[in-house]
């Protein structure tokens, strides 16, 4: 209780953070648009933010922030408006960035119900740069190719609806679903963390002893990774580190893991 307590905190000020930054952008209805940015053009907006900007009731002259996902974030000028469709111009282009300064990426085993929904929402308000669905043997849920599908779409546009309104620049990205032993094989550039009650170094002693470093945090389902799991993964380098004396659900884990890191290393 007292860490969800302070994950929302932490989520509250970066959210505060953000929203009064900049005056220029706090009023403004915020959207990603996958589609060349260049200031003096007038684009076509894609009919779902046309579409968002009529419901919002944006008028002809209004200002909105569009960002394409290729750094930065532009201003533009509603040109045109309609039920369906929107022009607009970009006349201004803001290069601030809001990414961590080190690679932060989960590696989140497949949990019950819609908590992956609320994990990816959280993990990307919080920073991290990628997100690994991991089918476990303890995972309750098991998706067929044509329903994994269906889940990567959505929790693509949970990537997009997050980044908008937490004010990211860039979408984390999104890997396929992979089984653990399969993904384990993998090459990976990145420092992989395994967390488990099982060992007896804690994630928040080895972040303060470590500079700011690329790392991937695994975090199992409900019940945690099996044993074999975890046997392989420390096999193939996997750092096994704890949250502490407590077992943590697996929607708490990942995103207290996530908020040690950053409050260590700089990030919040």
């Amino acid at each position: 209780m007292l860490l969800a307590k302070a994950i929302d905190a932490q989520l509250h000020r970066l959210k505060n953070k953000i929203q009064t930054h900049s005056t220029i952008t706090s009023l403004m209805p915020r959207f990603y648009c996958a589609r060349p940015l260049d200031i003096g053009t007038t684009i076509d907006l894609p009919e779902d933010i046309a579409h968002h900007v009529f419901v919002l009731r944006v008028q002809v002259g209004d200002k909105i922030e569009l960002f394409n996902g290729e750094g930065g974030a532009y201003i533009a000028i509603v040109t045109e408006i309609g039920k369906k469709r929107a022009m607009a111009e970009v006349k201004l282009h803001l290069s601030e960035e809001r990414e961590l300064a080190f690679g932060l990426n989960l590696a989140q085993a497949l949990p019950e119900g819609s908590k992956m929904d609320w994990i990816i929402e959280k993990a990307i308000e919080l920073g991290v740069n990628s997100i690994q669905p991991l089918a476990a043997q303890r995972s309750v849920v098991k998706l067929n190719a044509e329903r994994a599908d269906k889940k990567l779409r959505h929790w693509q546009s949970i990537i997009t609806a997050a980044s908008e309104q937490c004010g990211r620049n860039r979408l984390a990205h999104l890997s396929d679903v992979l089984d653990v032993q399969k993904w384990l094989l993998q090459q990976d550039m990145h420092k992989r963390i395994l967390l488990t009650p099982r060992s007896e170094q804690s994630l928040a002693d080895w972040a303060r002893h470590h500079p700011p470093q690329a790392v991937t945090v695994m975090v199992g389902p409900e019940g945690g990774f099996s044993e074999a799991e975890e046997n392989l993964a420390i096999q193939h380098g996997a750092l096994a580190l704890s949250m502490g004396p407590r077992i943590l659900r697996t929607e708490t884990a990942g995103l207290s893991a996530i908020t040690i890191l950053s409050s260590a290393w700089g990030g919040m």
